[in-house]
């Protein structure tokens, strides 16, 4: 596995271009594959495998082999456990919905870029004072939305955030014009009902559109 510092340079670059992180959600492999493979070919290649469903990593594990255009990390991991276990899937990074030590602790040993959740104040003043400065803000739209990130990034300066929950194509913009976000997550580009139909093709228009908002809105 990569050092962190190169998987940082390898996601912040990418990101610059594209600052998007779509969220993968199946329990079938062959079908994550499916869905990764029509988010790079509309232009999103750092994906989130959410751990939300029994076959998870195995999904996380066959998108690593499948797709090598893709930088794929692993999300809504919820302990040091599942963590390790998300890194023995392959996952080159970790996401969590909220402020866990345990699984900053074993990014750290591990060497792997962490963005933990944080949704007040309170948890962003923790989160910078354990060393972190790339956070998830989760759920995005009920902690404050766009005016919540300008307040958090007017005091936490150095910090940068992706907001999470909420995010649409609608308010895409609005979320990305705030300076201190990278980039924003978000299940709107993989519609269950899409993936359901296997209509793939839909889910590569809507990032490519999800592209295109994201070049007006960075200029």
């Amino acid at each position: 596995m990569a050092n962190r510092s190169v998987l940082n340079g390898q996601i912040e670059e990418r990101l610059s271009r594209t600052p998007i992180v779509p969220l993968v959600q199946s329990d079938d492999p062959d079908v994550a594959v499916c869905i990764t493979e029509a988010l790079v070919k509309g232009g999103l290649t750092v994906v989130e495998v959410v751990l939300r469903t029994e076959k998870a990593l195995q999904c996380l594990t066959a998108i690593r082999k499948a797709c090598p255009a893709a930088i794929v990390g692993a999300g809504t991991v919820l302990s040091g456990q599942q963590a390790l276990a998300a890194l023995d899937a392959g996952a080159a990074f970790l996401v969590s919905p909220g402020l866990e030590e345990a699984v900053i602790t074993v990014a750290n040993t591990h060497k792997v870029p962490v963005f933990p959740g944080v949704a007040t104040a309170t948890e962003a003043q923790r989160a910078w004072n354990l060393g972190l400065r790339s956070v998830k803000v989760f759920p995005a739209a009920i902690a404050g939305g766009p005016a919540m990130l300008k307040a958090l990034g007017s005091v936490f300066r150095e910090m940068k955030f992706m907001p999470t929950g909420g995010v649409s194509a609608e308010n895409l913009a609005e979320y990305l014009a705030v300076p201190s976000v990278f980039a924003c997550g978000g299940s709107w580009l993989t519609p269950a009902d899409t993936i359901a139909s296997g209509n793939f093709e839909e889910i590569t228009e809507l990032a490519r559109e999800a592209v295109r908002l994201a070049g007006i809105a960075r200029g």
